[in-house]
This record gives structure tokens, C-alpha cells and sequence, in this order.
């Protein structure tokens, strides 16, 4: 089945302390979102990517993956940029919109540049599978829960959770066309935090599959140092 990679890349600098939106800081003397791109069209060779970006970084997206070519010379053919929207939500549903047949459909932050091919392909398989493929890791720290929201600062009640049962998720949430497009034609909830939410709402059951400790997300200036580290191999 086609496979098409809808990565979404609209964040800005606010919590990198960064005038420069953290999808094109440097990692490795390569933007981060190079990275991004690379992992997906090296994954599998008919792996196609639609980039979702803000109007305005349009011409950065091409210059990227102008620079994709050195490693991936057919990545102009793969790759193709849109504009998104104002929300996450609807930057989804643009990229979405140019998908036009069954397809396997990964969605991803462009700052998770470290996704792998292992990850990728592991998500592939069980959308395959089973409609849909949520990759979440299991936390490593003690958790608790709160009794009620924080308020002015004020932290409440709280209750040990058993983090053996508690899932952090990632992406690339990875869903069949056919469940995953016309959930995307409901109007936007507050509830939907991602693809997961957003199919549960339709009526569908998501399925988890094995996540990645190193498919970090890029949003403060520790996760770019630790990101720097893994490519490294420290």
C-alpha cells in the first residue's frame, strides 16, 4: 500500500529561547528538520512525504529539501510542501487534503528528528495489521495525579499512579487512509490532542505499538543537546 508521510512543522522558538523556529535550528550542522525528512524518505524508497509548514517558511521547506539531494537524490520527486493552518488540527487536515488514494499515513512532528527506520517501518507494519499503529513508551518516573487543576499557582491534593500502566505517546501515529481521512472531517474538539484523539472520536479503537526513548522532541535547549549526543553514538 502507498505510504505518505505527513509531517507537520509549524512550531516557533518561545521555549528554545531561539528567534529561530526550533525545526530549523541547527543539529549536526543540518536543520533539524533535515533530519526529520531524512528518516522518512530513507525508511522505505517509495515512502512519499507531504511537509506541512507555516506560508512564510515555505521557501526554507524547498531549501531543505534542496539539500536532501546530496544523500537522497530523488527527494524533490517525494517531497511535497503545503501550507498549514492556525492550529495543529487544521495543519493536519491540509497535509491531509493531498492524499488522493489508500495509503498508509504516518503523521509526525517535524522536530522528532530522530525518529528511526526500525520505528517507522514497525508502525507501517502494524497499521497494516490492525488500522493503526500509536507508537508510546511507558514512564520511568513516579507519577502522580492531581486531585484538581493547579490554580494560581498552587499545586492541590495528589495520588500515587501506578506508572507501570501510564504511556507516554509519540509519533508518527500511523492510521489506513480509510479510518484515518474521514476522522479528519469532524469539527475540531478541545479533546483532540492527536491523530489517536481525533480516531477515537470517530469511533475507532487505536492500537499502541512499541515507541522509541530516543524519538525525543525537540522543544527546549537540553533536548537539542541530547539529540546532538545520539547522533553522535554517546
Amino acid at each position: 500500500m502507498k505510504k505518505i508521510a505527513v509531517i507537520v512543522a509549524g512550531g516557533n522558538g518561545t521555549r528554545m529561547g531561539s528567534v529561530t523556529p526550533k525545526q530549523f535550528l541547527l543539529l549536526h550542522d543540518k536543520p533539524v528538520l533535515w533530519h526529520t525528512l531524512a528518516a522518512f524518505l530513507q525508511s522505505y524508497p517509495d515512502m512519499e512525504v507531504v511537509l506541512v509548514l507555516p506560508e512564510a517558511h515555505i521557501p526554507i521547506g524547498q531549501e531543505i529539501t534542496t539539500q536532501l539531494l546530496s544523500v537522497i537524490p530523488d527527494a524533490a520527486q517525494r517531497v511535497r510542501i503545503t501550507a498549514g493552518g492556525e492550529t495543529r488540527y487544521q495543519s493536519v487536515q491540509k497535509g491531509l487534503q493531498q492524499v488522493q488514494q489508500p495509503a498508509v499515513i504516518f503523521v509526525h512532528d517535524g522536530v522528532r528528528c530522530m525518529v528511526s527506520k526500525a520505528l517507522i517501518q514497525r508502525c507501517y507494519e502494524q497499521a497494516i495489521e490492525k488500522g493503526s499503529a500509536i507508537p508510546v513508551v511507558t514512564a520511568t518516573d513516579s507519577i502522580r495525579l492531581l486531585d484538581t487543576l493547579p490554580a494560581n499557582g498552587q499545586m492541590g491534593a495528589s495520588a500515587v499512579a501506578d506508572r507501570a500502566r501510564v504511556c507516554i505517546v509519540q509519533t508518527p501515529q500511523t492510521f489506513i487512509s480509510s479510518i484515518l481521512l474521514p476522522a479528519f472531517e469532524q469539527p475540531y474538539n478541545d479533546a483532540f490532542t492527536d491523530e489517536a484523539t481525533v480516531a477515537e472520536a470517530a469511533g475507532h479503537t487505536v492500537h499502541l505499538v512499541e515507541g522509541d526513548y530516543a524519538n525525543i522532541k525537540i522543544t527546549r535547549p537540553v533536548d537539542l543537546l541530547m539529540a546532538e549526543k545520539l547522533l553522535a553514538g554517546e
